[in-house]
């Protein structure tokens, strides 16, 4: 004979799909492997990253000489016609010439007020605010990650719930039969009995469609086909030992958005020096060594005949001209309608707007963490409270369970015994998961998410 939770099960598999059983089991470690190798966003910003990268190169400074080779043919055929006074005209038909043009030169800046200098370290500087801003962005993805993880465990966790209430409900039905066929009960408490069951059973699926919905969310931010279904192995635990004063004094140190904030300040200051370094005077060394050959057919008048006309012949004449040339070019800025000025001004206001977005993003970052905290505390509290509740909710099912059984309770005062179990568990869940995200918004706040999660077993 089954026991009234094996039955309740077995009634409850029209409610559950039925690959729960046989679905994967995902880790919270695994999960967050494979969004930090699948999360679009997490790939879109390391191939900026990679590109900020490929720009630190001392020729994108403009350290590095410039070297540019070209050659040129060209091929001329001409119809010439040439007339001396009243003499008969000299024409050729079809006179063939060709040029040849080469040449290879370099260019190299000596000095341009350190403006390259300035240029490389700016470089430098932007590589390192991608690569804050990549960090930043794997952080809130774990963080992301991690919460619909841990809500998947928490819609799991109501299922469980809802099935011990379901176990609960069938042995009520059970013994509500059990006093009728024996007399003693009336037929409409087991209807009524029926009519719990069933509301608990509503309320069942309806929590399955609130398990596929998180589960679908989870494996978007995973990269993942959003049907992929898996069983979550990980339980929500909750640290109870983070300090306040620990978790300031990382925000200014391992923070990704603050450092990127003094990131762009250098970014600033360099932008500015940028400016400055075009006021002074530009040298450039210049080397080149060219060839140019020329081929032309030309006429030449040898005489003349005996009523006076001349005689011309076509002949070709080759030019060569080749060698090397080498110098210097030396550009002062004189005027350029105050422009240089008006940039520097504007330089300087940006430079300003940087410091006031760092001293913004420091704020932001420690009154986000005030709050943080603040919840987390409160979170704790109430999960100690919703803990001890728990199991006195249990304790008072299982007592009134065994009172109705002896005919001692009615049935109102055993459902609303097993309402508040219901209930109890369902706030115990939900102040554990946002405990639980009150400790990943600190733990990424301070810069710690991405380490601490790698270090989980």
């Amino acid at each position: 004979m089954l026991t009234p939770l094996a039955r309740a099960q077995q009634q409850n598999q029209l409610a559950r799909p039925q690959s729960v059983a046989d679905a994967a089991p995902l880790s919270l470690q695994d999960a967050i492997r494979l969004g930090l190798e699948h999360n679009y966003d997490i790939r879109l910003s390391r191939t900026d990253e990679e590109i900020a990268r490929n720009n630190v190169t001392r020729g994108n400074a403009g350290q590095l000489p410039v070297v540019d080779a070209g050659l040129t043919r060209t091929y001329n055929l001409n119809y010439s016609r040439q007339q001396v006074g009243s003499a008969n005209p000299s024409v050729v038909r079809g006179g063939q010439s060709n040029a040849l043009v080469g040449n290879a030169g370099v260019t190299w800046t000596i000095f341009d007020g350190f403006g390259m200098f300035i240029a490389y370290d700016r470089l430098r500087a932007l590589q390192q605010s991608q690569q804050q801003l990549t960090r930043a962005t794997v952080e809130e993805t774990v963080e992301n990650i991690s919460n619909a993880y841990y809500d998947v465990v928490r819609q799991s966790g109501k299922i469980k719930s809802l099935e011990e209430a379901l176990a609960i409900g069938q042995q009520r039905i059970d013994l509500t039969q059990a006093q009728v066929d024996v007399g003693v009960s009336a037929k409409v408490e087991v209807l009524t009995a029926r009519v719990d069951f069933n509301a608990d059973r509503s309320l069942l699926i309806q929590q399955q469609e609130l398990l596929t919905t998180a589960k679908i969310t989870l494996n978007n931010l995973l990269g993942r086909t959003p049907t992929t279904d898996f069983r979550p192995s990980d339980s929500i635990v909750v640290a109870r030992s983070l300090s306040q004063e620990a978790i300031q004094q990382d925000i200014a140190v391992k923070n990704p958005r603050l450092q990127q904030a003094r990131v762009g300040l250098q970014i600033a200051n360099y932008d500015r020096r940028l400016i400055r370094a075009s006021r002074f005077p530009r040298l450039d060394l210049n080397g080149n060594y060219g060839l140019t050959r020329n081929i032309n057919n030309n006429f030449i008048l040898n005489s003349r005949t005996n009523t006076g006309d001349p005689i011309s012949t076509v002949t070709t004449n080759t030019n060569r001209v080749y060698g090397p040339n080498y110098g210097f070019t030396i550009a002062l800025p004189v005027f350029n309608g105050f422009n240089n000025r008006r940039l520097e001004q504007n330089a300087r206001v940006a430079e300003s707007q940087s410091q006031l977005a760092l001293e913004q993003t420091n704020l932001s970052l420690s009154t986000e963490a005030a709050q943080a905290f603040a919840q987390y505390q409160n979170r704790l509290q109430l999960l100690q409270l919703e803990e001890d509740n728990i199991t006195l909710a249990r304790q008072n099912v299982a007592i009134a369970l065994e009172r109705y059984r002896l005919g001692l309770l009615t049935p109102i005062v055993l459902r609303e015994a097993q309402l508040s179990q219901i209930a109890a568990a369902t706030r115990l869940l939900d102040i554990r998961f946002q405990a639980k995200q009150a400790e990943l918004a600190l733990r990424r706040l301070s810069g710690s998410l991405v380490q601490e999660t790698a270090a989980q077993p």
